[in-house]
């Protein structure tokens, strides 16, 4: 292992489920009324790319800019106030650092979003990389992770990412990463094992898988 990219929302901090809890009571039953869409398509994915993706599907009652702004409006208060650091987590990305292992924040959030939490929890990586940052489409196409070894400075294939998405976890794995489930709130029971090269329950045992490939 040469470097450890991880996912923000619902592993380095419990938002998901604030994120999920909004989905579930606005954004489905404002955008997609007459559809049975599971939650689990929108987990991960940058809610700019996420219309479009939708809309490939299915019939939108809302316009792109609506359905923006029930992610914009929501997002100052969830980060801000509402969520809390995953327990362990602080000292996992610390300690990495300090033993020579770079170590990268890997995020579906824009910037705007992401900042408060690093300022708010002063976290510090050696890259933050975002979905708005591309070029391509973000998670679960590969080119966010491909595009975080590429700011590291190591191949894909000789890192390891620690996410809790479906979507997520299959972005790493088509980057050619090793992946670890990990995952606090709804988010984080069930839906990354499926697809990930392992699954961490708790901090001490992705404290342990990590510190394992050093």
């Amino acid at each position: 292992m040469d470097a450890v990219c991880f996912d923000m929302d619902g592993v380095l901090v419990d938002s998901e489920d604030y994120w999920i809890e909004l989905e579930r009571e606005r954004v489905l039953p404002e955008a997609l009324p007459d559809a049975d869409v599971s939650v689990d398509e929108l987990t991960g994915v940058y809610y700019e790319e996420l219309y479009g993706i939708l809309e490939e599907d299915y019939e939108l009652a809302v316009e792109y800019d609506e359905f923006c702004s029930l992610y914009e409006g929501a997002a100052e208060d969830i980060y801000g106030e509402k969520v809390g650091l995953t327990p362990g987590v602080r000292e996992v990305v610390d300690d990495l650092r300090e033993a020579g292992v770079p170590v990268a924040m890997v995020t579906s959030s824009p910037p705007e979003w992401y900042e408060i939490v690093l300022d708010r929890f002063g976290l510090a990586f050696d890259a933050t990389i975002s979905a708005a940052d591309l070029d391509g489409p973000g998670k679960p196409e590969p080119g966010i992770y491909e595009h975080a070894a590429a700011e590291l400075g190591v191949d894909p294939g000789d890192c390891v990412a620690v996410e809790d998405s479906a979507n997520g976890t299959l972005a790493a794995s088509r980057a050619g990463m090793t992946v670890i489930g990990f995952g606090v709130g709804e988010a984080g029971h069930g839906i990354a094992e499926s697809a990930a090269d392992s699954v961490a329950e708790a901090p001490e045992a992705l404290r342990e898988q990590l510190f394992s490939r050093v």
